[in-house]
C-alpha cells in the first residue's frame, strides 16, 4: 500500500523552532512529526511512502537514513527548487506512485476506480506531516476502495471560517470563507443550510486514475489539491469521510505543540 506525507512546508507558524530545522522535524511528544506519521502509516499497511522536501531537505534525508527508513521502502520528492503546495508536490512525485500502468489517453469525466476490485494497493492516502488524529486509516482506505470517487477527505465538524460545501449525497461541491464570504467555484450560489459544511482534516484517499486530470497546463507547478477538487467538483466524483468520533489535533501551531502529548495519551 502507497501513501504520500506532504512535509515540505516551511513551518512559518512555528517559528523560531523552524529557523534552524524543518517542521516534519519538530518534535512533539518526544519524536519528530513526521515519525509519528511514519509509524502511523506503517501500522495500518503502509509499505511504500513517498515524502516530499523543501526547507532543510538534508536533515530530514539523515533522519530517515538514521532509522533505516523505519523498515519501509521511503522514496524522497525533491522541492528543494521550488515549494509546490499540495497539488503540485503530489504531481511531481507521480513518478514514485508507480502509475505507468493507466492509459492517460482514456479520461472520463468520472473514470472507473482502481479500487473497485478489492486491492487497497491500487489508492493512495495522503497526509500532512503535522497532523495527529485517531482515525483508523485502514477504515478511511477501505471506504474509499467500495465507492467510485477520485478522492475522500476526511472531514470534520471543527469551527472554523472556511468550510468544504456536500451536498446530500456527500458530494464536494463547493467551498466559503465566511469571514469574507468568498466562494469557490466562483458561480457558486451559497444559500445557508443548503449544504453540509466540514472542514479538512488534512488526510485522504485518492484514486490513481486522478492524474489524468492533472495534466492541463493550468495544473502545473504550485497549486493546492483542493483548488483543483474545487474547479473539478462538477465532473470528479470528490466525497467526505465524516467520523464521528473523530479527534483531531494541528500540531504546526505554537499553542498545540504543548497539548499534543496529552491528546497523543488519549487516542
Amino acid at each position: 500500500m502507497r501513501a504520500m506525507i506532504f512535509a515540505a512546508g516551511l513551518g512559518t507558524r512555528l517559528k523560531p523552532l523552524t529557523d534552524n530545522k524543518p517542521k516534519a522535524l519538530v518534535t512533539v511528544a518526544g519524536k519528530p512529526m513526521l515519525e509519528h506519521v511514519i509509524l502511523k502509516l506503517k501500522a495500518a499497511g503502509f509499505d511504500e511512502i513517498v515524502i516530499n522536501v523543501h526547507h532543510f531537505a538534508n536533515q530530514i534525508l539523515a533522519f530517515l537514513e538514521a532509522n533505516n527508513n523505519f523498515g519501509i521502502t521511503i522514496h524522497i520528492s525533491d522541492e528543494t527548487d521550488e515549494l509546490l503546495d499540495t497539488g503540485g508536490g503530489l504531481n511531481k512525485a507521480r513518478a514514485f506512485l508507480d502509475l505507468n500502468r493507466y492509459d492517460l489517453k482514456e479520461i472520463k469525466p468520472e473514470p472507473a476506480d482502481p479500487c473497485q476490485n478489492k486491492n487497497r494497493s491500487e489508492c493512495i492516502l495522503l497526509h500532512n506531516v503535522d497532523i495527529l488524529s485517531n482515525c483508523n486509516l485502514q477504515e478511511l482506505t477501505d471506504y474509499h476502495q467500495h465507492t467510485h470517487s477520485a478522492a475522500t477527505l476526511l472531514v470534520s465538524k471543527r469551527h472554523t471560517s472556511r468550510y468544504l460545501l456536500f451536498d446530500e449525497e456527500n458530494l464536494l461541491r463547493g467551498w466559503i470563507n465566511k469571514a469574507t464570504n468568498e466562494v469557490k467555484p466562483a458561480d457558486l450560489e451559497y444559500e445557508a443550510g443548503k449544504y453540509k459544511e466540514y472542514a479538512y482534516s488534512g488526510i485522504q484517499v485518492i484514486t490513481p486514475l486522478i492524474f489524468n486530470h492533472l495534466t492541463d497546463k493550468e495544473w502545473q507547478g504550485k497549486f493546492s489539491i483542493i483548488d483543483f477538487y474545487l474547479a473539478k467538483c462538477d465532473t470528479l466524483k470528490i466525497q467526505c469521510y465524516v467520523k464521528e468520533d473523530l479527534q483531531l489535533m494541528d500540531i504546526g501551531k505554537p499553542e498545540t505543540l504543548a497539548k499534543a502529548e496529552e491528546f497523543l495519551s488519549g487516542i
